[in-house]
């Protein structure tokens, strides 16, 4: 067995298996344990998830909202045990696999539309 199978295999172990079947384009909301002093509490941040980066258990995803009229972008690691779960809000229709143009848009042509058909692929939540 070689070195990157045996690093494969103790990753294997802390890899998250909820994760949802997310598409680049979908609203979100991560659920994410926030610690301050000796409370821990949930934030959740909903917004467009613009990007997915890495395999296993380096994965990162890039969700971006805008909040009075500032964009805000957060990468949160997929298996992370800080994030307690992802939600996929609405379904968006997107070519792109990554979506940075959205930082230069304003107004109406920020919105992504909406994916209506071709959902057989897709599974009910």
């Amino acid at each position: 067995m070689g070195i990157q199978q045996i690093i494969e295999s103790i990753n294997a172990a802390a890899l998250r298996t909820n994760v949802p079947n997310m598409a680049i384009g979908d609203t979100v909301s991560v659920h994410n344990k926030i610690v301050e002093g000796d409370k821990e509490r949930t934030q959740v941040f909903t917004g467009v998830l613009i990007a997915r980066a890495g395999r296993g258990i380096t994965e990162m995803m890039t969700v971006r909202k805008v909040v009075d009229e500032v964009g805000v972008e957060r990468a949160f690691p997929i298996s992370s045990p800080r994030v307690e779960k992802i939600e996929i809000v609405r379904r968006g229709d997107s070519r792109r696999s990554k979506m940075y143009y959205l930082r230069d848009r304003k107004g109406k042509s920020r919105r992504i539309r909406d994916r209506r058909r071709g959902m057989k692929h897709v599974a009910k939540a």
